[in-house]
């Protein structure tokens, strides 16, 4: 049977994924000369399936633009309108890009030649992200586009050499403190700024309140945190980790508000997060299963409002040639 397309909300389609051996065209690993291959990091071999589903990543991508903070566009704006000017514009280089989502939302917003660098371990969502990435920027200027397969949260000052910008969206509570201390490490040493959205701060307000609702809070926080990784505690460590290298750390909240309008995500959301709060506290089980219940009922009538509590962070690294 054929795989199909997937048509988009936004009259695009997300290509049908590639057979198991087959690799997409520009996104493999880098080869061609001039090119740099980047890391992979907790890869167990190219039969994996993608960390997270297209499906999921369109889903929640409206309320993803909705959330980010305008707010950082402005100093982003400045740093780069002083950084030196490059002849093909800037370079900006988007970590774990899933299905490209940040570029769609950033590069009409700002001004000037862009070439975009998307870094993804999956090829599938790699090359929908290359398919539905934006062709101009806020001025009408050209925006291109370059893919790196590669599960990249590790990157050295050499893989960034030229970069304009760092972009990410929902990574940092997906790293460690090691990983974390690394890319800022890296975009301290190439000199670029970082503007990392969308990093959960481990808060939930539901209504009506529910008694159940500290606890799942609490077991979901302690499954984001399993393994080392930095869940709700990822923006503060990365705010430390840049300033350590003298970068300026702004953060601003990002929440999630979700009505009615968005009762499809709201439900997948309510989906996850209690069943995840459940893996990690199996206990919660007979409890949780009413809780949802009723949560998804009120959901379905439209009388739930979730706000999900996000932050995001713009670290403006010291350029590396001295400039302002």
């Amino acid at each position: 049977m054929t795989e199909q397309a997937t048509t988009t909300q936004y009259g695009g389609t997300i290509p049908a994924p590639p057979g198991p051996r087959e690799v997409i065209p520009g996104a493999g690993p880098a080869s061609r000369p001039g090119e740099r291959a980047t890391l992979r990091l907790r890869d167990t071999g190219d039969d994996e399936p993608a960390r997270y589903a297209p499906e999921w990543l369109q889903l929640r991508e409206p309320a993803d633009a909705a959330a980010r903070s305008y707010d950082l566009l402005d100093p982003l704006r400045i740093r780069l309108a002083n950084l030196p000017r490059r002849a093909d514009g800037l370079v900006i280089h988007d970590i774990g890009c899933g299905t490209g989502s940040m570029g769609r939302w950033l590069a009409p917003r700002l001004d000037g030649a862009q070439h975009w660098v998307l870094h993804d371990r999956d090829p599938y969502l790699l090359h929908f992200a290359a398919v539905a990435s934006p062709r101009s920027a806020a001025d009408g200027s050209h925006v291109t586009v370059e893919t790196r397969r590669g599960d990249v949260a590790r990157l050295t000052s050499d893989a960034l050499a030229g970069a304009s910008l760092v972009t990410a969206s929902a990574l940092l509570d997906v790293l460690t403190r090691e990983e974390v201390g690394a890319l800022a490490a890296a975009c301290a040493g190439a000199g670029c700024p970082a503007l990392l959205t969308l990093s959960v701060a481990g808060r939930v307000e539901l209504t009506e309140p529910h008694p159940l609702d500290r606890e799942i809070t609490e077991a979901f926080n302690a499954h984001q945190r399993r393994g080392g990784l930095l869940g709700p505690d990822a923006v503060s460590v990365a705010a430390e980790a840049f300033a350590e290298h003298g970068a300026t750390v702004r953060i601003n909240p990002s929440p999630w508000r979700l009505g009615p309008g968005e009762a499809a995500l709201t439900e997948q959301w309510l989906r996850g997060w209690v069943g995840a709060a459940v893996e990690e506290r199996p206990e919660l089980a007979s409890r949780a299963d009413g809780y949802l219940a009723e949560r998804l009922e009120a959901c379905a009538a439209g009388e739930l409002r979730v706000v999900v509590h996000h932050s995001d962070l713009l670290a403006l690294c010291r350029p590396a040639d001295g400039a302002a």
